[in-house]
């Protein structure tokens, strides 16, 4: 069978079918040569803001940072407990220990992989004093559920939203909300494979609090609050103007980009419905899924037997994550590998990403589920 490439991510047939578009906003930024917090930056905070529906957005160089800068604005003192999954990728956690700050792991739910609220009341102690759930592959976390309980505690919430912007979450009044601006602050990546990538590097940050807006925007720029003048110990983090520019065509394609991965899900999950050896990404009821990954979870299968057979068709699959955070040498000192935690552990044998993204065609997409199907049913 001859096909296109399939790819995990098409970054460049998803640039050609906008080519006219960026190609005119960069060249627009190179005329000006308004290169590091230029007009397009400003602009595409202010459109993002409005698109989210918060009133602050502090674009910044990465996701990571945004979660860095986040978690410097909130005041924690060195020994301090964070809680967050253990099945995420390492970003989450990594700023919690580069601040002196400790990272503690809770269970995620098995069917939806987002942070499991009752064990995270159950890891609550007087120390605790911030949740950074995570909306894993695209999937909301119960924020409701999660807001209640950080509200009985006194502890604020960061979401990291690197995953799923663009999803939504349906309170139980009825009221609807973006993810990433439900938590006291939300945080975004931009990396070129994200649901809103842009291409090269890229994060933002945002909230409905002008103070915590205030004080992370001097974060992000060196601690200033005007030129030269340094109130607080900031770092170093922008969004290149280039970036912006980019990322303003491209977020008035985002709910079409998120439309698209959805039909490639919807089309695997009828490809899978009666195979009990696959399980495919459950829908939680109040929420949308964008589906940044789309994530199996094999029942009885070899999993690295399937990700080599596919490797043979040339089609890529990816396994996030082999070791979750708790099992990590870099969280050693917190004795975390201690812990137990069987759900994750558990997902992390059995997980593995298909390709899902904008420009998949319909012939890819039966080559790929029928080649799962031959390997898995053998």
């Amino acid at each position: 069978m001859s096909l296109h490439p399939i790819q995990m991510v098409d970054t460049h047939t998803q640039y050609l079918n906008i080519k006219e578009e960026v190609d005119k906003a960069v060249l627009e930024v190179m005329d000006s040569s308004a290169f590091i917090n230029g007009p397009a930056v400003k602009e595409f905070a202010q459109n993002l803001a409005a698109y989210l529906g918060t009133a602050h957005v502090i674009p910044c160089a990465n996701g990571t940072d945004a979660l860095q800068i986040a978690l410097m604005a909130l005041g924690l003192q060195p020994g301090d407990e964070v809680i967050t999954p253990s099945f995420t990728y390492i970003a989450t956690t990594e700023v919690v220990a580069l601040l002196k700050l400790k990272p503690v792991f809770v269970e995620v739910d098995k069917a939806t992989f987002c942070i499991d609220v009752q064990d995270l009341e159950r890891k609550i102690t007087p120390k605790t004093k911030a949740i950074v759930p995570v909306h894993l592959y695209g999937q909301a976390a119960d924020m409701e559920t999660i807001m209640s309980i950080a509200q009985k505690h006194n502890l604020f919430v960061i979401e990291d939203n690197a995953q799923a912007i663009g999803a939504s979450f349906t309170f139980s009044n009825g009221t609807v909300k973006k993810t990433g601006t439900i938590g006291h602050i939300g945080c975004t990546s931009f990396y070129p494979s994200k649901n809103l990538g842009a291409f090269g590097d890229g994060g933002a940050i945002c909230t409905d609090d002008a103070e915590l807006a205030s004080k992370m925007q001097m974060i992000a720029n060196h601690g200033q609050s005007k030129r030269y003048y340094h109130d607080v110990v900031g770092c170093n983090s922008r969004l290149d103007s280039i970036q912006a520019a980019i990322l303003n065509v491209k977020l008035k394609h985002l709910d079409a980009y998120n439309a698209a991965r959805q039909e490639v899900a919807a089309f695997y999950n009828e490809a899978f419905s009666h195979n009990e050896k696959i399980i495919t990404p459950a829908i939680a009821s109040y929420a949308t899924h964008v589906y940044h990954q789309y994530t199996l979870v094999l029942n009885g299968v070899d999993r690295d037997g399937l990700s080599a057979f596919l490797a043979e068709q040339k089609i890529p699959s990816m396994i996030y994550y082999p070791v979750p955070g708790h099992r990590q040498q870099m969280f050693g000192q917190f004795d975390t590998e201690a812990q137990e935690l069987p759900v994750t552990d558990w997902l992390t044998e059995r997980v593995i990403s298909l390709p899902v993204h904008t420009e998949m065609t319909r012939e890819q997409l039966e080559y790929i589920a029928s080649s799962v199907s031959d390997f898995v049913n053998r």
